[in-house]
């Protein structure tokens, strides 16, 4: 059985995935996105820590002003999925 974290991770990576896979996202927001998507699947780091660099960097992309709503809301949700590992 996975952890929640594990489980948390999951689905982050399964809202980043759309996010990547949708052609109305600017390229350089989904080539972040994408490096997100990496640091949050590196298991060579403890799950906590990943989580804390995945935050900093959607924190950065999300003010970006070609960013589409939908998108930006994405990765809110994204955030707060992650906040709650990187705070236990």
């Amino acid at each position: 059985m996975m952890s929640t974290k594990e489980e948390t991770i999951r689905e982050c990576v399964d809202i980043i995935e759309k996010i990547i896979a949708d052609a109305s996202v600017p390229k350089n927001i989904r080539r972040v996105v994408g490096e997100v998507r990496s640091n949050i699947l590196d298991e060579s780091k403890d799950i906590p820590m990943r989580a804390t660099m995945a935050i900093s960097l959607l924190e950065e992309i999300s003010s970006d002003s070609n960013m589409p709503l939908p998108t930006r809301t994405k990765i809110w949700e994204v955030i707060s999925l992650l906040e709650t590992i990187s705070v236990d």
